[in-house]
């Protein structure tokens, strides 16, 4: 086990899988985002494919490594933040899917995955899209972490800031998703 009580390779916090109900373990900081997209099974279906193929990772501007083309459960990932050699490894493995169905609203599509040892944190997060009976379809990213040490809890406003940013990154990555094949 490693000093703060993960064992090398395995998810080590409470509560895992508890994005996919939108709960989160006592003591844990909490992250929750929505954003409108548009309206449509199209826009929903563009943005669920995205998801669920890393692609708001890739639009964050996140470097990804994935054994896995699709998020399924238990695929690993690793996003990196930075710049060449000043590249943050962000360890993580997913713990839920849920993929479109073939017809039908509303419904949601997306993942929620967990930190592994070698994260700035511990915890969990999950990106969603859902089509509600209106047609309108909406991302929801959940999150709740706290550091993976003291180093990183030294930098908490910087961390806080870090998080924020890059959840804005995904916002913004969603809707050029959702823009992607409309007419001008």
């Amino acid at each position: 086990m490693t000093e703060e009580g993960q064992v090398p390779g395995k998810l080590g916090y409470p509560g895992v899988g508890s994005t996919e109900q939108g709960s989160a373990p006592q003591g844990y900081d909490r992250v929750l985002e929505e954003a409108r997209l548009g309206t449509g099974l199209d826009v929903y279906r563009r943005v669920a494919d995205g998801i669920l193929g890393w692609e708001l990772q890739r639009r964050a501007g996140l470097r990804v490594r994935a054994d896995s083309p699709r998020a399924v459960p238990g695929a690993h990932v690793v996003s990196g933040f930075g710049v060449g050699p000043f590249r943050l490894p962000a360890p993580c493995q997913v713990v839920w899917v849920h993929e479109p169905a073939p017809d039908g609203v509303p419904q949601s599509a997306g993942f929620g995955y967990g930190t592994l040892p070698g994260h700035p944190a511990r915890g969990e997060e999950s990106f969603e899209v859902e089509i509600n009976s209106q047609g309108e379809v909406w991302l929801r990213i959940r999150a709740f972490s706290k550091p993976s040490n003291w180093f990183y809890a030294a930098g908490g406003p910087v961390t806080r800031a870090t998080q924020r940013y890059v959840t804005s990154r995904y916002i913004e990555g969603a809707r050029s998703l959702a823009a992607e094949g409309k007419t001008k």
